[in-house]
């Protein structure tokens, strides 16, 4: 951008190419795969692997994904609730930083949650409450996992990537962004964990919000750190203070996509 913008020019911007993005400017993204299913539990762990596996381009992140989903029967929470084989269906399945063995070793853990908890948003609210702090969710999130993987001998790098640790500074980014799924509600997002707050959210910082949010100014620091994910969500905050994450989808896309803010 050739000149700084005031907040009431940054704030008319952000609305229009908010609602430039509709359900029909979803594709390319990862976001498509869970909108294939209609029951909310599925629609739940497709969005979950999704987040997870949103890494590199979106046209291999989505192949791969519903690749893992067809292995279980387009399924996921039936299959991976109840099914006794579930390293056989991924016996051969990676993708990237994760072998055959994390994926299998993701399944399991999933397993126990949704037989402990009902589903993965039972383990969440769990480490969100009391302190209803996204963050301190998210730890204790991962921690769980990673306490299954080192209980079954399973905790590799691999898999700790799955589930990075705001504490040690991640932006956890792909967490943040599942999160955004479920919490929000429009025609984007499913709405399905309202009790966490859309208030509460954090932006997923990628290269993509990082290149930017540095452009329109919401943010001078170089690092993708936790620091700097909350740190432009603060800067959005002053433009939809109870929604704060509303903006990031539209965003991802315009600089994705090379479009002119």
């Amino acid at each position: 951008m050739s000149k700084k913008l005031s907040n009431e020019e940054l704030k008319e911007k952000l609305e229009f190419h908010y609602r430039a993005f509709g359900r029909e400017s979803i594709s390319p993204d990862p976001l498509e795969i869970p909108h294939l299913f209609t029951h909310p539990a599925d629609i739940e762990i497709a969005g979950f692997f999704a987040a997870k596996f949103a890494y590199g381009a979106v046209a291999q992140i989505i192949k791969n994904v519903n690749g893992l989903l067809q292995r279980l029967d387009d399924s996921p929470f039936k299959v991976i609730r109840d099914d006794l084989h579930l390293e056989e269906r991924v016996e051969d399945f990676y993708y990237r930083f994760y072998s055959s063995v994390d994926v299998a070793t993701l399944l399991l853990a999933m397993r126990e949650v949704l037989q402990k908890y009902g589903g993965l948003k039972g383990l969440f609210m769990e480490g969100f409450l009391p302190e209803r702090s996204v963050k301190e969710g998210i730890q204790r999130f991962s921690e769980y996992f990673h306490a299954f993987a080192e209980r079954e001998g399973r905790l590799t790098r691999g898999f700790r990537h799955f589930f990075p640790e705001p504490e040690k500074g991640s932006a956890c980014k792909r967490m943040n962004l599942f999160l955004r799924w479920m919490v929000r509600e429009d025609e984007l997002d499913f709405g399905f964990w309202k009790e966490i707050g859309k208030e509460n959210l954090v932006i997923p910082l990628d290269l993509h919000i990082a290149r930017i949010s540095k452009e329109l100014g919401l943010t001078a620091r170089n690092d993708s750190s936790w620091r700097t994910a909350t740190e432009i969500t603060d800067k959005l905050r002053v433009f939809e203070p109870n929604d704060p994450v509303k903006y990031d989808f539209a965003l991802c896309h315009i600089s994705m996509r090379k479009m002119k803010f």
